[in-house]
């Protein structure tokens, strides 16, 4: 039997909108730095047309709407536009109504650039939270079909332990939504985040690939990937700031197409949409019910 197929993810955002560094580079400023987003998408868009892989671009709001070329280019290629919000503010540090304002903004700029529904969102820093769920319904009102920001790890700055590790319906009190979660390895006593980025760097690239796979043939599930473009910039500007986060932003930034090439070759890879699609009814409905009573069990604000 064929592997599951996967889905792969890139947040197009620039190297001085990443949370790590946003103490160091103020909102304020972006406006005044030299931006790096055209040419380190459009590397990644060169690496997926060499093999021949279609996948998901969360694009930040503020990048769409001073790059609107990219997110054609994007389109053209044959790729999925899908939100990734406006500002790259964490969901849980805004109110409901920043929140809803920003997305449905984000969500108005992207439709009209390429002349259709937006049906993906992913938060800023994968902030949608025990502390955010609030945001399933608005992402339902501002009409998103499915969300793929919820981490089902323990981390500094986002995930949800209790969160199932695949596709699920997410029930609010007036809303449900289809939920892909980043993906997770799950040993034994251990929950080890596979699914890219800063994990994708750091950790060593057989036991990214021992994970994923383990997903794949073990569980018979896809997996999601994503990665940034900066992700793929070894040359962007170093910035001051703390080592910890420096160690994460910056490890292996040398390495990282390298290892993309790899994956690509070990993997098969499509959309979020085609992937979903792809996935049986019954294993959709297997999980749904897990889905709704977490949502509901976490409450709402």
């Amino acid at each position: 039997m064929d592997q599951p197929i996967n889905a792969f993810t890139i947040d197009v955002e620039d190297y001085f909108h990443v949370t790590a560094l946003s103490r160091t580079i103020a909102r304020s400023s972006w406006e005044s730095i030299p931006p790096r987003v055209e040419q380190s998408t459009r590397r990644v868009l060169d690496v997926l047309d060499e093999f021949g892989v279609k996948g998901t671009f969360f694009v930040l709001g503020w990048v769409a709407e001073r790059f609107p070329a990219l997110v054609r280019e994007i389109d053209r290629r044959g790729h999925e536009v899908a939100c990734h919000g406006y500002s790259h503010q964490l969901v849980y540090e805004q109110t409901p109504e920043e929140f809803r304002e920003e997305t449905i903004r984000a969500k108005g700029i992207l439709e009209e650039i390429i002349g259709r529904p937006v049906a993906g969102y992913r938060a800023a820093s994968y902030s949608i939270t025990p502390r955010s769920y609030w945001a399933i319904e608005i992402l339902c009102e501002a009409g998103f079909s499915y969300d793929s920001s919820i981490f089902p790890i323990v981390h500094d700055r986002y995930g949800d332990r209790s969160a199932p590790r695949f596709p699920y319906t997410i029930e609010g009190e007036k809303a449900r939504m289809l939920e892909f979660p980043l993906s997770t390895w799950q040993l034994p006593g251990l929950r080890l985040p596979v699914s890219g980025g800063g994990y994708f760097r750091l950790l060593p690239y057989w036991l990214i690939r021992k994970g994923l796979d383990s997903i794949n043939r073990r569980e018979r599930m896809p997996f999601i990937f994503y990665l940034h473009p900066w992700e793929l910039d070894p040359e962007q500007p170093r910035v001051a700031t703390s080592a910890f986060s420096a160690f994460r932003h910056y490890s292996n930034l040398d390495k990282t197409e390298a290892r993309l090439r790899r994956l690509l070759q070990d993997f098969r890879f499509t959309t979020v949409q085609e992937t979903l699609d792809a996935m049986s009814a019954a294993t959709l409905g297997r999980d749904a019910l897990v889905g709704a009573v977490h949502a509901t069990s976490q409450g709402r604000g």
